[in-house]
């Protein structure tokens, strides 16, 4: 879990750098989902599952995990579909990756294929009905290969969640439509890895990872607007101090 923690760290600055190259980014979502994405590529993920970045604003640290590797993704940003570098679907309007993934686990289902379907997504898209058209669907077809993951930062673009639009107990919501579903901290290695371990195998999954956008660097902790900015030169330094 040591190294884990250190490669976390390795990878926001990176994601700072690769802000100051592409001069557009999207630090505070991209660090909410570090020890998610990382917990995936590095764990969890299986040559024969997909994997869906739904808040596709966020893709900069899938390109450095698929880069790693040995992939060669566009950095865009945004990600298009590019099957053969492992991104198998465009996102980047919110509420999309859910239904499509749906679609992916159904095909699979009726294929009788292996591997399974998983999912990252914000918290703002389940203010989208399509997520729950979608998650109504997955447990109507008894989708037990698709699992979600809802990077749980309780901000959105512009403000919170709950000012904007509330999604309210995130797990009972999941649970009333018939998903198995457990809450974590998602900056914590050991309760998401416990927690890919403790989901129902027959049912849809859903983990809530609570998490802190913009975690790691203090003054980045839970501003808004960090949705969408690059540091400037005083911000790099303290910044580049706190990851060290």
């Amino acid at each position: 879990m040591e190294s884990l923690e250190k490669k976390a760290k390795r990878l926001r600055k990176e994601l700072i750098d690769l802000s100051l190259k592409i001069g557009e980014t999207h630090l505070g979502g991209c660090f909410s989902e570090i020890e998610i994405m990382i917990t995936l590529y590095d764990l969890i993920l299986k040559e024969e599952d997909k994997f869906i970045l739904s808040k596709g604003h966020c893709c900069h640290t899938m390109y450095l995990l698929l880069k790693e590797q040995g992939y060669n993704p566009k950095f865009s940003v945004h990600p298009d579909i590019d099957v053969k570098n492992k991104i198998f679907c465009t996102t980047g309007s919110l509420g999309h990756g859910l239904p499509i993934a749906v679609g992916m686990a159904l095909a699979r289902k009726k294929m009788n294929t292996k591997g399974k379907i998983f999912v990252l997504m914000g918290d703002g898209e389940c203010q989208e009905g399509t997520t729950w058209e979608s998650a109504m669907i997955a447990n109507y077809r008894k989708l037990n290969n698709l699992i979600v993951i809802v990077d749980r930062n309780k901000l959105q673009a512009l403000d919170t969640i709950d000012d904007a639009l509330s999604v309210g107990d995130l797990r009972k919501k999941f649970e009333v439509f018939g998903w198995s579903a457990i809450e974590v901290n998602g900056h914590s290695f050991e309760e998401l890895t416990e927690g890919f371990k403790r989901l129902e195998k027959d049912k849809p999954k859903v983990i809530i990872a609570h998490t802190i956008k913009g975690k790691g660097v203090s003054f980045m902790e839970n501003d808004t607007k960090w949705h969408a900015r690059v540091p400037n030169e005083e911000e790099l330094k303290k910044a580049y101090k706190e990851l060290e």
